[in-house]
């Protein structure tokens, strides 16, 4: 099973709670004596995963940041849905999903995996290429998502879009020059929600590929919305619609 880099209370807590048999051993900072320090090395014994004291250098060097808290944990890739046809089977109800066309800052696709967690997305979806990757940066920026949101990767996206209509879930696309708004659109049925990258937005493939296109309604002095900062506004209004219709 091939290994990595986890770090952060967030991102290590979460993998100890949701799969700890994943979690090889963890490197704490050994000057840290503080209850939060307390609480994760006691959860981590009772369930026998090894801690190792290190320094902060010592920590910053394996994971080639500073921002680790204290906390590196070396895990296995997680058992959530990998593939496509995997997650779908799987999923009780109209899925929810949300696709990133080229998000390339770890940040925000650690932000993205967050708010999709917290609306309730069955997955986050996004092509291989133009794209980046599911690193230990925007692990801890999802601050436990990414051990419970399945994050899949696609060789071909427009290809990966037929199929999901071929199973009549519903293309929504957000672009600022669209003229519906997010609140016209129906999010009850299946529905995935596409958002474009930081600075071009959706390739054009993507976007002749969507049902629909939707703009995010935008009333101060802006123009626009943070790409994790829209799939939040986005993705709740979505749930907002399902609670409603109890679906």
């Amino acid at each position: 099973m091939k290994s990595k880099m986890i770090f952060g209370f967030h991102a290590v807590t979460a993998r100890l709670r949701h799969e700890a048999s994943s979690v090889e051993e963890i490197y704490i900072d050994a000057s840290r004596e503080d209850r939060r320090m307390q609480d994760l090395v006691r959860a981590a014994k009772a369930v026998n995963v090894r801690v190792i004291p290190a320094d902060d250098q010592r920590l910053s060097n394996i994971v080639g940041t500073r921002r680790h808290q204290g906390v590196v944990a070396k895990a296995g890739e997680l058992s959530l849905a990998r593939n496509l046809d995997e997650l779908l089977d799987a999923i009780d109800g109209p899925p929810l999903i949300l696709i990133l066309d080229g998000i390339t800052d770890p940040h925000n696709l650690g932000a993205c995996l967050r708010v999709a967690d917290g609306a309730g997305a069955h997955a986050v979806i996004a092509p291989k290429d133009r794209a980046v990757g599911l690193n230990a940066t925007a692990a801890k920026v999802a601050s436990g998502a990414a051990e419970t949101v399945p994050y899949i990767t696609v060789t071909n996206l427009a290809r990966t879009l037929r199929d999901l209509k071929e199973r009549d879930i519903m293309l929504i696309g957000t672009t600022e020059d669209a003229e519906k708004g997010l609140y016209e659109a129906d999010f009850t049925g299946g529905s995935a929600l596409i958002m474009g990258s930081e600075g071009e937005g959706m390739r054009r493939l993507t976007r002749d590929t969507c049902d629909l296109l939707v703009s995010v309604p935008m009333f101060g002095s802006v123009e626009s919305l943070n790409v994790s900062v829209a799939s939040g506004v986005c993705l709740y209004e979505a749930r907002r619609q399902r609670i409603a219709t109890d679906r």
